[in-house]
């Protein structure tokens, strides 16, 4: 089965996105707007249990972290997605690394941008239409995020989640 690690943000902040990923995001009824922060991998129902538990663990060792919004920007030319960049803070980035271990295979083959996606799969003209429109609305956003959810993936591509856990720093 497929499994994937992420943060929602705020009812507030998913309204924000989800004015966009409803008319420009052809996951929106997929998954509910979300920072990822581990790429979807593939688990057994025996491996997930200890996937789980050395996520409990991570959520006991991390704090808290501040998800700070600040612009909208895009991944062209890679990819004619656009998203909410979220800045990287030390709390955000140490629980990215440690759910980056090796337990859980080492560091990811891309770079870690924060990121909430409002828009995919545009046309070139759609994409550079829509991010002139976006830049100039831009976002400003904070909150706290203090919890991240292990997902998985059903059979009509719907993610839900799986377990969640509460990050709390407790053992540092």
């Amino acid at each position: 089965m497929k499994y994937g690690v992420a943060a929602f943000p705020s009812k507030q902040l998913q309204d924000i996105a989800n004015s966009y990923r409803k008319r420009y995001d052809p996951h929106y009824e997929l998954i509910t707007p979300h920072i990822t922060l581990k790429e979807p991998f593939e688990a057994d129902g025996t491996e997930i249990k200890k996937v789980a538990e050395e996520m409990a663990k991570i959520a006991k060792r991390q704090k808290p972290f501040k998800l700070h919004a600040t612009r909208v920007s895009s991944f062209s030319p890679v990819t004619n997605t656009l998203y909410f960049k979220v800045e990287p803070n030390q709390d955000l980035l140490a629980l990215h690394e440690d759910l980056h271990s090796d337990f859980f295979g080492g560091m990811p083959h891309y770079s870690f941008v924060p990121h909430i996606t409002i828009a995919q799969k545009l046309s070139d003209s759609e994409h550079s239409d829509i991010f002139g429109q976006l830049k100039m609305a831009g976002i400003d956003h904070e909150e706290t995020i203090d919890r991240f959810h292990l997902l998985y993936k059903l059979e009509d591509g719907s993610w839900t989640v799986y377990d969640t856990f509460r990050l709390t720093g407790d053992e540092e």
